[in-house]
């Protein structure tokens, strides 16, 4: 989906069910002016507020959330915001900015709960240039929800994340899940110039056989209901962002994923490479230096990505859940 293309009302972006052609997962992109607010009912579906850029407040059930934001996707880690199904919601921003609103439909009724930035695992998966970095905000084992599972993904510019390809679109009891997903991207420009990058989606034998093989750029989203997914590729220069959002009908809430099997050895070889020098873009804040807050770079140069690991604020990942 490009981007406008599937704006509607006060979203730049409104992927519901509905629109998908699936049961579960939504996606929604609000973008508020200075001193903005906007109002939504949460309906059969449970919601987290993510600023893309600025900071926000959130109102529900009798709460109030300050979420202090960031610059960009690209500055730092954010906290974020919770929101139960059956809730009305009012989201008000001083300085304006963008907010991602993944949800899932959902059945239980959990409470509004803040999400600490401190407190999001941040992630370096593979190596060369498959390095990325997963910011792993959402996931199943990280923050409770009902079904709604949601990470961040960065990758440099030149590299391969969502790589091998792999599925979850069929359960196998301990081995897969079935989950619905969407790609939001965010893409990195060079001076005045647009960045872009490419994703892939192959068929898997299950579904609607989906195959894709789209230029992307900011704004745009893919939505796999089935089907290998990956590579993501970052066009060289364009540091690439997306944020991933999940849902499925399971009874356990968890992403277990089945690598493609023409290219699952890749994985054995990481280990004979190092991660990329350019990861982590930055770490789980954003910190004060002599200019003021950095963010990517500038949080690279004052800790080094080693110290960030000896600190616990990076995790090297295993084989463990999901393969962004």
């Amino acid at each position: 989906m490009r981007t406008g293309s599937a704006a509607a009302g006060p979203y730049a972006l409104d992927i519901d069910p509905v629109r998908a052609g699936w049961g579960y997962s939504s996606l929604r992109v609000l973008e508020l002016a200075p001193g903005a607010q906007h109002r939504f009912a949460t309906g059969e579906s449970e919601w987290i507020v993510l600023p893309l850029s600025g900071g926000c407040t959130v109102e529900a059930d009798g709460e109030t959330l300050e979420l202090r934001g960031r610059r960009s996707v690209f500055s730092g880690v954010s906290d974020f915001a919770y929101v139960p199904r059956d809730a009305e919601v009012r989201l008000s921003s001083a300085g304006g900015g963008r907010f991602a609103l993944p949800g899932a439909r959902c059945e239980r009724r959990l409470a509004v709960r803040y999400g600490a930035a401190e407190d999001v695992p941040v992630e370096l998966r593979g190596s060369g240039a498959c390095s990325r970095q997963v910011n792993n905000f959402g996931a199943a084992h990280v923050f409770e929800a009902d079904r709604l599972i949601a990470v961040e993904v960065l990758t440099p510019g030149g590299n391969w994340s969502s790589y091998p390809p792999h599925k979850h679109d069929e359960y196998r009891e301990g081995a897969e899940s079935e989950l619905e997903e969407i790609y939001y991207f965010e893409i990195a420009p060079h001076g005045a110039t647009e960045g872009f990058g490419y994703q892939r989606v192959s068929p898997s034998g299950q579904g609607k056989g989906t195959d894709v093989l789209a230029e992307v750029r900011g704004g745009d989203a893919v939505l796999i209901p089935d089907g290998w997914h990956g590579p993501s590729m970052a066009a060289p220069g364009h540091d690439m962002y997306y944020l991933n959002v999940m849902a499925g009908p399971g009874v356990d809430r968890a992403w277990l994923i089945c690598d493609h099997p023409d290219h699952a050895w890749i994985r054995g070889s990481w280990a004979e490479m190092a991660v990329d020098p350019r990861l982590p873009l930055y770490g789980t804040k954003e910190i004060e230096g002599p200019q003021g807050v950095q963010g990517a770079h500038g949080l690279q140069e004052a800790q080094g990505a080693q110290g960030l690991r000896e600190a616990g604020k990076i995790q090297q990942a295993g084989e463990g859940e999901g393969a962004k």
